[in-house]
């Protein structure tokens, strides 16, 4: 299935082969290489009840209405662990750089996609410097239990390749997106009724299943973060 440009579909995030998370997006390019889709200001969220794996068994953005500050693009390549998300500022959308959020390959869906935060982020600035993002909150997903310890090695060293990526300045993404706009007549899109209770087609999380791991393990007080320090932990549904 292909989904037309302005549609909306549901971005669900999957724990448990269940989801606990359904954010409504646009759509702006579905083709073979590439899904790109949009999240307007106030893209609304919603939160299927659930004994979900957090301190107080709800979503971390459990208790926000919907997508705050200015809208998103997201780009994500089949079978690629992170998406590229885009952020401006202001009315001008002056453009504010690039956030590299590590996910699950994305999975469709009758209703849209499902796929899976894996909390470690980076940063690139318009100047092209990059900085590794919440690094300890993904330690702190595991002492939750969300991840395990090789899951949580997993999610660093994917990490440490997009920083490779970056350093090598091998970006598949072209700078035209910088200037992309959404088309005005779209609208906010609503959920549409039964969208949790569509079976999840995710079979496990690229954390669990695809990366290499390290030779040796290392602590986390030996565990390195290239570029910059460790960010101070974040968990508002709004870029960086």
């Amino acid at each position: 299935m292909t989904w037309r440009p302005g549609g909306a579909v549901v971005r669900r995030e999957i724990v448990g082969g269940a989801p606990w998370l359904g954010w409504m997006v646009n759509v702006v390019v579905d083709s073979p290489n590439l899904l790109a889709t949009y999240s307007p200001p106030g893209s609304p969220f919603h939160f299927p009840p659930g004994d979900w794996p957090t301190p107080d068994g709800c979503h971390p953005w459990h208790g926000y209405e919907g997508w705050r500050g200015g809208g998103t693009l997201m780009l994500q390549r089949p079978g690629d662990c992170y998406a590229v998300w885009l952020f401006w500022d202001g009315p001008k959308r002056d453009f504010d750089g690039w956030y590299i959020n590590l996910e699950s390959p994305f999975a469709r869906t009758s209703v849209g996609f499902d796929t899976l935060d894996l909390e470690l982020d980076i940063v690139v600035r318009p100047d092209r410097s990059w900085s590794m993002k919440d690094v300890d909150l993904l330690w702190q997903r595991h002492d939750e239990g969300r991840f395990s310890l090789r899951e949580v090695r997993n999610i660093l060293n994917l990490g440490d390749s997009v920083g490779r990526m970056l350093d090598t300045g091998e970006w598949w993404w072209g700078d035209e997106w910088m200037n992309w706009a959404p088309d005005p007549s779209w609208e906010i899109p609503t959920i549409p009724q039964g969208w949790d209770e569509v079976r999840s087609p995710m079979q496990a999380t690229c954390a669990a299943t695809t990366m290499r791991l390290p030779d040796r393990p290392q602590s986390r007080r030996q565990r390195s973060v290239p570029h910059r320090s460790r960010s101070t932990l974040s968990s508002s549904p709004r870029r960086r």
